[in-house]
Formats: structure tokens, C-alpha cells, sequence
């Protein structure tokens, strides 16, 4: 099976979005706000819908898939660190979980 570079591309950004999304709302529900985690919620959804049609009919972009939800995950944990709150958290031992 052949892979278009531009599907492969949509496919890396769509789940490096999802992904990004995903923690969004995660950290929405930790907060228990209701309309910001039912807003990323659909959001998450609708961006999952194109990369599961486009790898499930060329399991190639499998790996896009892999390698944008690694890139999304990390992006939005690195973005939420940053926010007003990271620096008025404490951290056990004074540093930050994980490099």
C-alpha cells in the first residue's frame, strides 16, 4: 500500500491535536469545569474522526498516528506547566516531576 505524504501529515497533526485536546479536557474535568470539559470533549472527538478513517484503510499511517499523539500530549503538558499556575504549585522535593 502506498502512503500519500499529505494524508501522512494530516494524520501526524490531527492526533498530535487530539492528543493536545485530550489533555485540555483531562485537565477541564480535573478542574470540574463543565462547559470547558464538554467543549474539548467534541472538539477531541471530531479531531480523532479523520485519523481513524485515514489509518484504518492504510495501516501505514499507524505510525503518524503514534508519532502525533506523542508530539500533541507532550505540546499541551509542556503549555500547561507554563500557565499561571505551574509556578505557584509546590513540587515534592522542589523540583518538576519529569524533565
Amino acid at each position: 500500500m502506498k502512503l500519500e505524504p499529505l494524508v501522512a501529515v494530516g494524520v501526524l497533526a490531527s492526533t498530535a491535536l487530539t492528543d493536545a485536546v485530550y489533555v485540555l479536557f483531562n485537565a477541564a474535568v480535573a478542574q470540574r469545569r463543565r462547559l470547558q470539559a464538554a467543549t474539548w470533549s467534541s472538539i477531541w472527538y471530531l479531531l480523532s474522526a479523520f485519523a481513524v478513517i485515514s489509518y484504518t484503510h492504510n495501516a501505514g499511517y499507524v505510525i503518524f498516528a503514534a508519532s502525533g499523539s506523542w508530539i500533541g500530549a507532550f505540546c499541551a503538558m509542556t503549555w500547561l506547566r507554563r500557565g499561571p499556575d505551574a509556578s505557584s504549585t509546590p513540587q515534592r522535593g522542589g523540583t518538576h516531576p519529569d524533565p
